[in-house]
């Protein structure tokens, strides 16, 4: 049976090293290569696995996301992913497909298979099963308790978000978004969206629906039509952007032409293409190495809680003069 002894032999560097790499510490990334590829060799993972149960401690995370296909919540999982790996974590990826059933299972599941925390996205109210020991960082939501969060600074985007339409010359705004019974961090955008306009005394209005009723297509051609001067759109996050521009080709009013339009999020499809449409952008790295760095404190020390509002930035994206 292989020794840690042995797999510091094979890799080539200390015991202290090999051990720094089984319990998540920082080294240097050829050494964790030598370490892994060493374990690999003498299938020594398998002691070490058990060896990590009987301590409680398996050097294994989940991130638990609404959906993978949306490219904010699968730039999360990457950089979430770049940083555990850094640090010899491994990382479960639960798509609960934006279902409040799904998400419990896979923390009753995650409890049961003894991961050593989880980081997770979520608009649904899990409150109450987030009760015990184990580690738990919150992205982008407060919950009505004492638990670790990292978010944008989701207010004062909204108030950027408004000043910059304001700044490049649009004197009519509009928000549009929609918004969960279970209060998250997105429903600041608009909050702070109509503290620009009232500070600054702009005429603005709000178009903001309860979900499930996510179709605001009719509410906005009415609205539209009713205020078609409108010259300034704020929509709560990027793909709504791109449907309100859709939705607005249809009664003949054209971005740039009759409207300029700023989303939220910052999503590209690839890094080498722009920005779908003008935003403000969300610091997906710093947000995703934030919630590890906090994570790993909890582990260490289960009372440690902290919360972590990051700014976020405009970018043009070809909606905006």
């Amino acid at each position: 049976m292989a020794t840690m002894k042995d797999v510091a032999k094979l890799a080539g560097v200390s015991v202290g090293s090999v051990s720094n790499v089984f319990n998540g510490l920082n080294v240097k990334k050829s050494t964790y290569d030598k370490v892994i590829r060493a374990v690999k060799e003498l299938d020594y993972e398998t002691n070490n696995l058990a060896r990590s149960f009987k301590l409680s401690h398996t050097n294994t995370i989940a991130l638990i996301v609404p959906t993978i296909w949306h490219p904010f919540f699968s730039s999360i999982a990457f950089y979430l992913e770049e940083v555990a790996e850094a640090r010899g974590y491994h990382v479960f990826l639960c798509n609960s497909n934006n279902n409040e059933e799904n998400e419990l299972n896979y923390i009753k599941m995650l409890r049961k298979n003894k991961v050593d925390g989880i980081i997770a996205i979520t608009y649904r109210d899990i409150d109450s099963y987030m009760e015990g020991s184990l580690p738990f960082v919150s992205i982008d939501r407060h919950f009505n308790k004492d638990i670790s969060i990292v978010s944008s600074d989701n207010f004062n985007g909204g108030r950027l978000a408004a000043q910059i339409l304001n700044e490049k010359g649009a004197k009519k705004l509009l928000f549009v978004g929609t918004h969960n019974v279970v209060y998250n961090e997105t429903m600041k955008r608009k909050q702070g969206f109509e503290s620009y306009c009232i500070e600054h005394k702009l005429d603005y209005h709000i178009i903001d629906l309860l979900e499930p009723n996510v179709d605001f297509t009719e509410d906005l051609k009415e609205f539209m039509n009713e205020h078609p001067d409108t010259d300034g759109i704020f929509a709560i996050n990027d793909f709504v952007g791109l449907n309100i521009i859709e939705t607005l080709k249809s009664i003949n009013k054209e971005v740039l032409k009759d409207y300029q339009l700023i989303g939220f999020d910052g999503i590209k499809m690839s890094n080498e293409r722009e920005y779908l449409v003008s935003t403000i952008v969300q610091p997906v790295k710093q947000l995703a190495y934030d919630a590890f760095e906090i994570l790993m404190k909890q582990i260490k020390d289960l009372d440690y809680k902290e919360q972590r509002i990051i700014p976020g930035k405009f970018m043009e994206g070809g909606t905006t003069y």
